[in-house]
């Protein structure tokens, strides 16, 4: 089994029947988590005799940067290739006041989303927690070499689901945010949905502290159907009940992304069924210039500044999130592992 498999606990079971002091196990497990050691050998504190025996024991999987492509406005993608020849995609985004990382859960996606490219990919298998963290890891790594900065929030919305590898989601973000981990704060991770609903609702029982963000995208059931599969089995009614669940419970206001695309949801009657679903429950609106793909043949709306003025009228918290890396097929909707 790979190290990063186990919990301190198992490791430290596994050390002490093959000889070794129990302390091993909590250096083995700072190389891990807060070291982020790449191998065996780099762990220079152990004896050899004590390096070879791990290499024994257990596996060492690594993620490494396949590729890494910059864009003009300093966002850089990158290809990560996992142990099995898998590969996914992050994307470091820097601005004047934080620099942000979006990282995948699962390699490919099986939801099928018409305006987004990896939803034209297979889904191929859920990632583990470690991989994740690798992901972060190296994207912090390339922020501090190109911006002389540490990441200040992470994203799970690059390719996948998160809500869909549960689990394994959860115990990357209990690494990232642990004090014998990254100790970063759980307010800088966001986990992104399409709209999973029961899995909204484990998210509140289970007392995560995340953000939460629900890939919306169309407000009314016919629309969202139609470029969202998903919203067959878990339509608006549903997500709505839920979202308010999670607000009552945790006190976080859920994000509602909303590509806004010309044509399909950028109509006054968009806007006043948005509103509508809003103001079921305290929320946040974050409205996104629609990037074009190769799958689809939508594009960008002329009314991004006209829809959301008529929603900032109706009370309602609304930013708009200018597109980054286009130039590179690295903004959003755009990770389908193309590099030319």
């Amino acid at each position: 089994m790979d190290i990063r498999e186990l919990s301190l606990a198992e490791i430290t079971t596994k050390l002490t029947e093959a000889g070794e002091p129990s302390f091993r196990a909590k250096q083995v497990w700072q190389w891990l988590w807060q070291k982020h050691a790449r191998s065996f050998e780099e762990m220079s504190n152990l004896s050899i005799s004590l390096r070879h025996k791990l290499s024994e024991l257990f596996e060492f999987a690594q993620t490494q940067i396949l590729t890494a492509q910059y864009s003009a406005d300093g966002t850089i993608k990158v290809v990560f290739q996992l142990s099995d020849n898998n590969k996914v995609e992050g994307v470091l985004i820097p601005t004047k006041t934080r620099t942000t990382a979006c990282i995948s859960s699962q390699v490919g996606c099986s939801l099928d989303c018409k305006f987004c490219a990896t939803g034209s990919m297979k889904r191929e298998r859920n990632l583990k927690a470690y991989e994740m963290v690798d992901q972060v890891v190296l994207i912090n790594e390339l922020s501090l070499k190109h911006y002389d900065k540490k990441l200040d929030n992470i994203v799970y919305m690059g390719m996948g689901e998160p809500l869909l590898n549960y689990s394994e989601v959860l115990k990357s973000v209990d690494r990232i945010t642990a004090l014998d981990g990254m100790a970063m704060s759980p307010s800088r991770i966001t986990l992104s949905t399409a709209g999973i609903t029961k899995m909204i609702y484990k998210l509140a029982d289970d007392g995560i502290k995340t953000n939460l963000a629900l890939s919306l995208h169309a407000a009314t059931n016919a629309k969202r159907s139609e470029i969202m599969p998903i919203n067959d089995s878990n339509p608006l009614e549903d997500l709505a009940a839920a979202l308010l669940y999670w607000y009552e419970k945790t006190n976080i206001r859920p994000t509602l992304e909303y590509t806004v695309i010309a044509g399909v949801n950028d109509t006054i009657e968009a806007e006043k069924a948005l509103g509508v679903f809003a103001r079921r429950f305290p929320c946040k609106i974050n409205l996104i210039e629609y990037n074009p793909i190769s799958t689809a043949l939508y594009q960008p709306t002329g009314r991004l500044e006209a829809f959301s003025e008529a929603l900032s009228k109706q009370k309602l918290i609304v930013n708009i999130r200018r597109s980054r890396g286009k130039d590179i097929d690295a903004a959003c909707g755009q990770l389908a592992l193309k590099t030319n």
